[in-house]
């Protein structure tokens, strides 16, 4: 101040000398000078009352706060902000102005809450938006959207430009307008580049891994997360199978944590096969050992569709609702309530891999299972389902190849007799229930068309088609003549056939010579009382009697001949097919034969002269003399017939000549080889080959060409990043492995395959992650 004063003293003494110079001087150039003095000291007053003044106090300078607008160069300052900067009455240059929405730290936009981005409305919610939210490996969360960074105009989110870590950060303004113009427009546009999913993603494991842990609010966004992961796999988890995996595994870490009661109770339904057998499944199968409960049939059906050691071939791809059911049945068959599992020593344990790089410095993201035993370190288990599954794709094989060639015929007859016929549908299990309660415990005839026309088929059917429906009707406990399934001659459509009853225990039992020698003998009895025309009711009581008195048949046997009797009254088989089978019979079996014969005709107690006629050819056939018809005709008469009860009731009274029978009897293997000619009129049937399956899907043999047990092994240790020696000891021994070996025989197939070791230290043992990503690949 006192340098001031100084100044002015000596510019007041300057103007003084001045102006006493100057009064020498003519008036008029006087005044002209005094003028100019005066308007420099004006300018002079003016210039310094323009200057601010100095701070007074220890508030920063203004060009600190400078940095401001270098972090935020893309922000807009409000307007109400420049109005008030424009009014130079206002002591604006001291203040700060307050950051724009959104800056600072970060919002969790919740289900349904709308932000805007530069632009973009995003309606959705589910995003982080702020300048700060850190992560454990230092700078802002990759998912964080931050507003102050600078974004282009338009984006194609379609493009790729990100890395394999995209952060929001770090990519360019051009993808950033990218990202957002995808959020904006609902972010399933299936075109959308993985990268931008990703990001997203990030966000939504923030949510369900950090927040949850220390804020109980976080947990009311799951169900919609758990939408929209569903959402998300939907769209892009087919064509992007990292992604697939890691949202996969987010889904399980949610589900696992919100368990409760016994899982295995539960449907596991649009779970993905993968390189191990799904978390969710493995928990349960724990549950059920743990509890020592039997395995339930849906749960051993969903481990052996979802196992990585089972390949389930062509069939069970093609048919899966008939895999289904059957494979059901079988386990019944097999397990009755259900198989027990072991209680092992290998324990459950999921430790969550993060896809974020904001995650992955967190230590020990994992859930504790309870102490559950991982079953599947056990093979004995999973072999035995296999072999169900096997079971079961041998039986559809003849369906599947049938759809295969004939894709648009799933419904018709000719597609379901491929099947077995408890796998029908239900229109065609109830036409089965109808047949099967009008034959009853007896028998009913009808024409081949008829029962055509009861399952809805189109054409006649092959001979091929016709033992199939033959099959079919045996599996339900119907038997059918003629005997189709044992080379009898296929009906035409309208031949009679005769459907009976079969019961299950016996609807395997297979001819015997006794029972060739028995059908011969009625067909040659059906022809002698079918030669005046008529099949007389009589005649017809008197055979079967003859069947039932025939002890040394069982009852199997017995209920067949007599449907094939009923066969054979309506249609015998002609005569002349098989005279020329007769002539290998010895002399004992034709007499004992042509004389059963005439007993035959005689016991409706008249013989005709057609029947008379039909005898002496069957006399001659045998090569018994033709004058000896009447003989034993006489001596039926007079053994077999009672006297009438009255004028019209007649009784055969008849008792088949005991010795007469053993003479048929003692000679079966010649009988046999006789009948293999006369009864069998075509070659035997074979079924067809339901092992034998052209269409197989090539079966893998293990991973990198393991055997089973390494291959188990190996799938253990993938399910993790790293294992301590005694877990790896349990699993080692579950499988019954040497550990040390075992990792030995591992680490070289993945040197020959990728160059590079699996694991990795001794305790902890520590998984590759790179080979882990592309095995799961």
């Amino acid at each position: 101040m006192g340098r001031k004063k100084s100044g002015s003293s000596v510019i007041g003494l300057l103007l003084i000398g001045l102006l006493a110079l100057l009064a020498s001087l003519p008036k008029e150039l006087w005044v002209a000078i005094g003028i100019f003095a005066a308007v420099i000291v004006i300018a002079s007053t003016l210039r310094s009352a323009k200057k601010p003044k100095p701070p007074r106090t220890a508030d920063k300078p203004i060009a600190e706060t400078a940095p401001i607008q270098r972090v935020f160069p893309s922000a807009r300052i409000p307007e109400a902000t420049r109005q008030v900067e424009s009014n130079a009455s206002q002591p604006i240059g001291y203040a700060i102005p307050p950051p724009p929405k959104g800056f600072g730290a970060a919002r969790w936009y919740g289900p349904g809450q709308t932000v805007e981005i530069a632009g973009r409305r995003i309606s959705s919610g589910l995003v982080y938006v702020g300048t700060s939210l850190p992560c454990s490996a230092g700078g802002n969360d990759p998912c964080l959207i931050d507003p102050s960074k600078r974004v282009d105009p338009s984006g194609n989110f379609t493009l790729r430009q990100t890395n394999y870590w995209p952060s929001y950060s770090e990519i360019s303004p051009s993808a950033r307008a990218a990202y957002l113009d995808w959020l904006a427009d609902g972010r399933h546009n299936a075109d959308a580049d993985v990268g931008y999913v990703f990001i997203f993603f990030y966000g939504l494991e923030r949510r369900v891994i950090l927040d949850t842990a220390n804020d109980d609010r976080a947990k009311a966004d799951w169900p919609a997360i758990q939408d929209e992961l569903t959402q998300l796999l939907a769209v892009y988890g087919a064509s992007a199978s990292s992604f697939k995996g890691y949202a996969s595994t987010l889904l399980t870490w949610m589900q696992l944590s919100e368990r409760s009661g016994k899982t295995y109770d539960k449907r596991f339904d649009d779970i993905p096969k993968g390189y191990e057998l799904p978390m969710p499944i493995r928990v349960a199968l724990g549950q059920v050992a743990l509890d020592g409960v039997p395995l339930p049939p849906h749960l051993a059906l969903t481990w052996v569709k979802l196992a990585p050691e089972v390949f389930l071939r062509t069939p069970a791809i093609r048919c899966p609702e008939q895999f289904d059911n059957y494979f059901l049945v079988k386990y019944a068959e097999k397990f009755g309530a259900g198989m027990p599992l072991q209680c092992n020593r290998t324990k459950l344990r999921f430790a969550y891999q993060p896809a974020s790089a904001g995650l992955r410095g967190y230590r020990d993201l994992r859930l504790d299972l309870g102490g559950l035993p991982d079953v599947t370190a056990l093979t004995t288990p999973i072999k035995a389902l296999q072999r169900i599954a096997e079971e079961v794709t041998d039986a559809l094989s003849p369906y599947s190849r049938f759809l295969g060639r004939n894709p648009e015929a799933r419904d018709s007859l000719e597609a379901l007799l491929q099947l077995p016929a408890r796998l029908w549908p239900d229109t065609a299990q109830k036409a089965l229930l109808w047949l099967k309660s009008r034959v009853g415990d007896g028998m009913v005839g009808l024409s081949c068309g008829e029962l055509f026309d009861l399952f809805k088929a189109k054409a006649a059917l092959t001979k091929d088609r016709f033992i199939e429906l033959a099959r079919a009707l045996e599996s339900v406990q119907i038997g059918i003549e003629p005997d189709v399934l044992r080379g009898a001659k296929l009906p035409n459509p309208d031949d009679k056939v005769v459907l009976f009853y079969l019961p299950l225990e016996e609807s395997v039992s297979k001819p015997t010579p006794a029972y060739r020698t028995a059908v011969l003998t009625l067909q040659l009895a059906a022809a002698v009382a079918s030669a005046d025309g008529k099949f007389d009711p009589i005649e017809l009581i008197y055979l079967s009697k003859q069947v039932k008195s025939w002890a040394h048949l069982g009852p199997n046997h017995q209920r067949r001949l007599m449907a094939h009797l009923r066969l054979l009254s309506v249609a015998p088989v002609p005569f002349a097919t098989i005279k020329k089978q007769l002539e290998p019979l010895d002399r004992s079996a034709r007499v004992a034969i042509a004389s059963f014969m005439a007993t035959v005709a005689q016991s409706d107690g008249a013989v005709t002269p057609s029947e008379i006629k039909i005898l002496e050819k069957i006399y001659a056939a045998l090569g018994v003399d033709h004058g000896k018809v009447f003989s034993d005709l006489h001596a039926a008469a007079t053994n077999t017939m009672a006297p009438a009860k009255s004028n019209t009731e007649r009784n055969p009274g008849f008792k088949l000549d005991a010795a007469r029978i053993a003479v048929l009897q003692r000679d079966t293997e010649l009988a046999a080889a006789l009948l293999s000619n006369i009864f069998v009129e075509e070659p035997p049937q074979e079924a067809p080959n339901r092992h034998s399956d052209q269409e197989t899907t090539a079966e893998p043999s293990g991973l990198l060409g393991l055997d089973e047990s390494h291959s188990a092994f190996m799938r253990l240790l993938l399910s993790h990043r790293e294992w301590s020696r005694e877990e790896l000891q349990d699993a080692s021994a579950d499988l019954e492995l040497m550990l040390d070996g075992a990792l030995e025989q591992i680490n070289e197939a993945c040197f020959d395959r990728f160059d590079s070791p699996l694991t990795e230290g001794d305790d902890p043992v520590k998984v590759n992650s790179e080979i882990l990503e592309k095995v799961s690949a």
